[in-house]
């Protein structure tokens, strides 16, 4: 590994989109790759960004690294998140000086950090992000130059800040540079499949960072090796394998291979904790859908039919948790149609369809927000938009699975309306585009 690797720079900030105090959504991600991250790189530092976040954001060894370790730091006060806080409390108490703090425009800071010195931020206009980058860039550069920004140093003049040895700081840097390492040959081994082989070189190596075994556990996923997924949680530690995000996914890998109990336990225990949620009963809802088909095959048709209507009612409970997120609406919708609840269909197409042609308003649209437009054009039996949806899901489709789902609800809605006597067999032809 090269010795002469930059100074990192720890980014201390939410995930995803979420809402201010105003209720305006904020996509914290677009704020992170369009300014964050290019103005760190132009300082000539090498950005890291707590991807422990996708796990739960709790504190543990690696972030306490991170935040001690690291030669920099920015913080994005906006939401006042209590993670944010507590990790730039850590962050003044440790380091004297190189760590800078920002916040979106006309937020109202608490009082215990109003009065830094943070820089404020606009994203609806790209000469405004230009500018701010250009500001975060200098004020890193010049950050360079011993200049105390932490109020615990400004206080107390006598206070010395811990001596860190530089080996400590070497290990740590090889260990980063090792980790992002192993996350590029995973994003390379799911395109070819070999991640087990990637695997194999975590087998002896102690202390792997929890984004790391995230990033391994997902690249499962992508290539459909849910007995290694399962496995892979017994093997974690805690708190990692408690954590929503993973038992989400036990519960989606234990339903992939058929133990459809033992999948709606653990996704019913999420509920029950966190309540109804868009991914979980999404989730969910898919292991009722799975035991409605296993039960039809099985020849039981009561027990069918009950677990048809689970399915629908946990698929519209997940909906209305999140309504930005169309995938449970979708599947209510087709669910609807098979248990020939028009009405009730009829009501919520709409919706979902104007959930979706919303998200599709931001600049980032993925796989599924096409793939929903897709399911509703066939529901409405409008080939014309079908097909145009069709090639735009295919552009951004990145994993086989996403487009076997998708496949799966198209072949599920043609046979039934087959059953009631319509013959749409045009159908079939995006089935086999997507699989």
């Amino acid at each position: 590994m090269p010795e002469n690797i930059k100074p990192f720079c720890f980014i201390l900030m939410p995930f995803g989109v979420k809402k201010d105090d105003k209720g305006q959504d904020i996509d914290f991600d677009e704020v992170y790759k369009k300014l964050i991250k290019p103005a760190i790189e132009d300082a000539d530092l090498e950005p890291i960004r707590a991807d422990e976040e996708i796990i739960g954001g709790s504190i543990h060894k690696t972030m306490y690294e991170r935040l001690i370790l690291c030669d920099y730091a920015i913080a994005d006060l906006t939401l006042s998140n209590a993670n944010v806080f507590y990790e730039l409390g850590v962050r003044h108490g440790a380091r004297p000086h190189t760590t800078i703090s920002i916040f979106k425009n006309q937020t109202n800071l608490p009082f215990d950090v109003s009065f830094l010195r943070a820089i404020p931020y606009e994203m609806d206009d790209d000469k405004k992000i230009e500018i701010t980058k250009t500001s975060i860039t200098n004020l890193l550069i010049k950050a360079r130059e011993p200049h105390t920004d932490s109020p615990l140093f400004q206080t107390f003049d006598d206070l010395k800040p811990t001596k860190i040895s530089h080996l400590k700081t070497d290990v740590f840097r090889k260990q980063v540079q090792y980790s992002q390492k192993i996350k590029d040959d995973l994003e390379i081994a799911r395109g070819n499949k070999k991640v087990r082989e990637v695997h194999d070189q975590l087998l002896n190596i102690p202390d792997v960072e929890n984004g790391v075994i995230v990033d391994l556990f997902l690249s499962y996923r992508a290539i459909g090796d849910c007995e290694a997924m399962v496995k892979l949680v017994d093997e974690m530690v805690e708190p990692m394998k408690s954590t929503k995000m993973i038992q989400e996914q036990l519960g989606f890998a234990l339903n992939r291979l058929g133990k459809r109990d033992q999948a709606e336990k653990v996704l019913n225990k999420i509920i029950n904790k966190f309540g109804n949620d868009s991914e979980t009963n999404g989730i969910l809802g898919r292991v009722y859908k799975d035991s409605w088909q296993d039960a039809i095959k099985a020849g039981k048709n009561l027990l069918a039919n009950s677990y048809l209507d689970r399915a629908i009612d946990c698929y519209i409970e997940g909906f209305n948790a999140d309504i930005r997120d169309a995938y449970p609406g979708i599947n209510a919708l087709t669910l609807l149609d098979c248990a020939n609840r028009q009405d009730e269909k009829n009501e919520l197409l709409p919706v979902v369809k104007y959930a979706v042609c919303q998200k599709l308003k931001d600049k980032n649209p993925d796989y599924w927000d096409f793939a929903t437009l897709l399911e509703i054009s066939v529901i409405e039996g409008n080939k014309e938009d079908a097909l145009k949806y069709l090639g735009q899901a295919l552009m951004l489709k990145r994993e086989e699975w996403e487009g076997s789902t998708t496949a799966n609800n198209l072949k599920l809605f043609r046979e039934n309306r087959k059953v009631r006597g319509e013959s749409i067999d045009w159908i079939k032809e995006f089935e086999q585009e997507l699989i």
